[in-house]
């Protein structure tokens, strides 16, 4: 196919056929499948919409959940998995199709991705008992991916930051460790004798494998931050793997609800939450701030949009208070890919004036904030927050 026909194609499928495109060419074969499996969801007929004169794209995919599921299978065979996820969103959203998601063929024809866990946990109470073990298994492959991606990067960052924070300057033979003790003094290094005089010795404390910081992890499991719970299970999962951490984990809406005993399972935890409803963080910072008895060893990041339905003054003069005993507080308006979303910006700025800055922070950039918070050092706030 000659360059000038290739463009011709391309132009076609984006501009959907019909008279009006003014390409006068007609797709066969696979294009065709395409452009019909597009036309279902953009073609703009809106839900169960009709065919339109021959040429043009036809829209709507109806209510048929076999029908819905043949084109699921459709476009996984015609388009890469990140445009998949993107139109199964679309689809969501739509056409209003989250209902048959509560059918098992349709959950076995999707591809799974953070916004499907998402629709699928704001749906659990609805869900009957035939979809819950479908559904499981499509939450249990994401938060595998996840943590494939993101464990063993937050583990790292955050020994060497829970190390660094315990080194002591004057350890015993056996507590040296010589690689930074060797860095530290290459100043000092005598060409004549070809050693290092190790002035500064750097080590580490008998205590090494005891409990060094405690991590409080307090989320707003309203509506809109249906991706940062899921990224937060997975992460509070990944802490509480580490023995010289002790983590918590709190969800809330307007009542709150401990699940540091399901840690070992970010699905159980997943599940465990109800997304929607009201807010109350001056509630769910109340119980957190009950649970710290190491204010100078605890970091505790409330992940929330800060739409507070609760008493809005009390929830500051908490924070202020967690700060002043000590404790690092980290304020995350979104922990997703996304960014922030809608947010109340009069709350931000009021934590902010308490050094408690709140900003949107990506799951990649997540293990250097908390390396941060556990070094007591200035958080990595991202540009333009």
């Amino acid at each position: 196919m000659s360059a000038a026909d290739e463009r011709l194609r391309r132009w076609r499928m984006v501009l959907g056929g019909g008279g009006a495109d003014g390409t006068g060419r007609a797709l066969t074969g696979r294009d065709a499948a395409m452009d019909e499996a597009l036309g279902a969801l953009y073609g703009g007929a809106g839900t169960g919409g009709s065919r339109k004169a021959a040429g043009e794209r036809s829209a709507g995919l109806g209510g048929s959940a076999p029908h819905v599921a043949r084109w699921l299978g459709d476009i996984r065979t015609y388009f890469p998995g990140p445009v998949v996820q993107v139109m199964q969103r679309d689809a969501i959203e739509r056409l209003g199709l989250s209902a048959l998601l509560l059918e098992p063929e349709m959950l076995e024809a999707v591809e799974p991705d953070v916004h499907l866990v998402g629709t699928l946990l704001s749906l659990n109470k609805a869900m009957p008992e035939t979809t819950k073990e479908t559904a499981r298994a499509v939450v249990r492959k994401v938060v595998e991916q996840l943590e494939k991606r993101l464990a063993t990067r937050t583990r790292a960052t955050l020994t060497g930051a829970l190390d660094r924070s315990a080194r002591i300057s004057r350890p015993r033979h056996h507590d040296i460790d010589w690689n930074r003790t060797i860095r530290a003094n290459l100043k000092n290094y005598l060409p004549e004798y070809r050693t290092v005089v190790p002035e500064r010795l750097i080590g580490y404390g008998r205590a090494a494998q005891s409990v060094k910081k405690e991590v409080i992890l307090c989320i707003d499991q309203s509506g809109s931050m249906a991706a940062s719970v899921v990224y937060a299970s997975v992460f509070g999962a990944v802490l509480a793997s580490m023995r010289s951490i002790a983590t918590r984990l709190v969800v809330f809406d307007t009542a709150v609800v401990d699940l540091t005993d399901q840690l070992d399972d970010p699905v159980d935890v997943l599940f465990g939450t109800q997304l929607g409803g009201g807010t109350d963080i001056n509630r769910a910072l109340a119980y957190c701030q009950s649970k710290i008895t190491r204010p100078a060893d605890t970091v505790v990041v409330l992940i929330s949009d800060l739409y507070e339905g609760g008493i809005r003054n009390e929830m500051l003069k908490r924070v202020a208070a967690m700060k002043g005993a000590g404790v690092e507080f980290v304020t995350l308006l979104a922990l997703s890919d996304e960014g922030a979303p809608a947010y109340d910006r009069e709350h931000a700025a009021a934590l902010a004036a308490l050094g408690a800055p709140a900003f949107a922070c990506t799951p990649d950039l997540f293990p250097e904030v908390m390396a941060a918070a556990l070094e007591k050092r200035p958080l990595p706030v991202p540009d333009g927050t």
